[in-house]
């Protein structure tokens, strides 16, 4: 199940809006016969890749997935189906489908005299597809918050140079974690003193995340913006009470998102934008994991919203003492209302600290695996 779990996590921003998944195939005798992983959207399932991979000698044999095989049809067949066809005699998952069309292939593979378990590393499966599973669950995106500051907490010094607070082995793994985001966000506030690129760069096959800027009064992102390139579509965010001349510099370069402004701490930031239609927005494209670059001020609404379900901190080795702070207001006014998480990593990336956590009151990401009916087995024929 591990090396599942591992396979799993190559589809890590290709495969929206589905879910991760891999698939290890043990012939009669517990020899890995075939292994697979969802590659794409619209593409042949893990246990297909597996399966095919195995040939016959998936006959007799059992197949390890991280997530109960589906049973539906869309663009593909349903998995629970190829599993029986393939004559495996035992399936072993890991988390349970959450979703009413796709599950209930666990019952029909019991159904067809085949021996079933759920659950086996849950929680590592989960936190692999936990972009997917919120996403399900909650009906937005994943949203991770990514920012760079020193020890002292600063993201820039005091006459606004940033360039470079950490190393440039912090830098190329933020690139890993833009490759596996659906979308990269920023603000107004970042467009206009970084002119960001936010396109991957250094991950070789990886697929481009949807870039998008939160530019409320549509005057950050200007003509000749490097997010205007063609490296990766962009989606510029507005208000939706603007005129449409104040976007007409956008037309042929981005994609222009008019939402509803922000009602204050809660939805959004100031006079900026909804943070909740957002989110939703970016879901109805099939955004099902977004990376939050921006500054202090879109951090803050993040925050204020509870829309942030994991920090990743990047923290140099060095101090400044004064400059611009990670998080701006968040309507936090006492500790007791802070935002308390949970440390779940700490590495080393070349000379920094990486510290990733998550919120502590964190709704379970692991659907209760269902008990399928018990398995019969016909007599064979003496």
């Amino acid at each position: 199940m591990r090396r599942a779990v591992a396979l799993s996590a190559r589809g890590l921003g290709s495969t929206s809006p589905n879910p991760v998944v891999g698939c290890v195939v043990l012939d009669a005798a517990g020899r890995i016969a075939g292994e697979g992983w969802h590659r794409r959207a619209g593409g042949p399932h893990a246990e297909v890749h597996a399966l095919a991979e195995a040939g016959e000698a998936a006959r007799g044999g059992t197949a390890v997935v991280t997530l109960e095989p589906c049973d539906h049809t869309g663009r593909t067949g349903p998995c629970s189906r190829a599993l029986i066809d393939a004559g495996v005699t035992r399936v072993v998952y890991a988390v349970a489908d959450p979703t009413p069309a796709a599950r209930g292939g666990a019952d029909t593979l019991a159904a067809a005299g085949i021996d079933v378990e759920g659950g086996l590393l849950a929680e590592e499966a989960a936190e692999v597809n936990a972009p997917w599973l919120t996403s399900v669950r909650l009906g937005r995106p994943y949203v991770r918050w990514k920012y760079a500051a020193t020890l002292d907490g600063r993201t820039a010094a005091a006459d606004g140079t940033s360039r470079w607070i950490t190393s440039g082995e912090a830098r190329a793994d933020v690139h890993r974690l833009r490759a596996e985001a659906d979308a990269v966000l920023v603000g107004s506030g970042t467009a206009r003193a970084d002119d960001p690129h936010l396109a991957v760069r250094g991950v070789p096959g990886a697929v481009q995340p949807l870039r998008v800027v939160a530019d409320t009064e549509a005057r950050a992102v200007h003509p000749g913006a490097r997010v205007l390139d063609g490296a990766a579509p962009t989606l510029v965010a507005v208000a939706d009470d603007l005129p449409d001349a104040a976007t007409a510099h956008l037309d042929g370069h981005a994609e222009v998102l008019r939402l509803p402004r922000a009602g204050g701490h809660g939805g959004g930031y100031g006079r900026g934008l909804d943070v909740a239609a957002l989110l939703t927005a970016l879901h109805g494209r099939g955004v099902r994991s977004v990376l939050l670059e921006g500054g202090a001020t879109l951090a803050g609404a993040f925050v204020a919203a509870r829309a942030v379900d994991r920090v990743t901190a990047y923290l140099a080795p060095a101090l400044l003492g004064a400059g611009p702070a990670a998080l701006a207001d968040a309507g936090i006014a006492t500790i007791a209302d802070a935002l308390r998480l949970t440390v779940t990593a700490i590495g080393r990336i070349g000379p920094d600290l990486r510290i990733d956590a998550v919120p502590a009151a964190s709704v379970p990401a692991v659907p209760a695996a269902p008990v399928p009916a018990p398995a019969v087995h016909e007599p064979k024929e003496s």
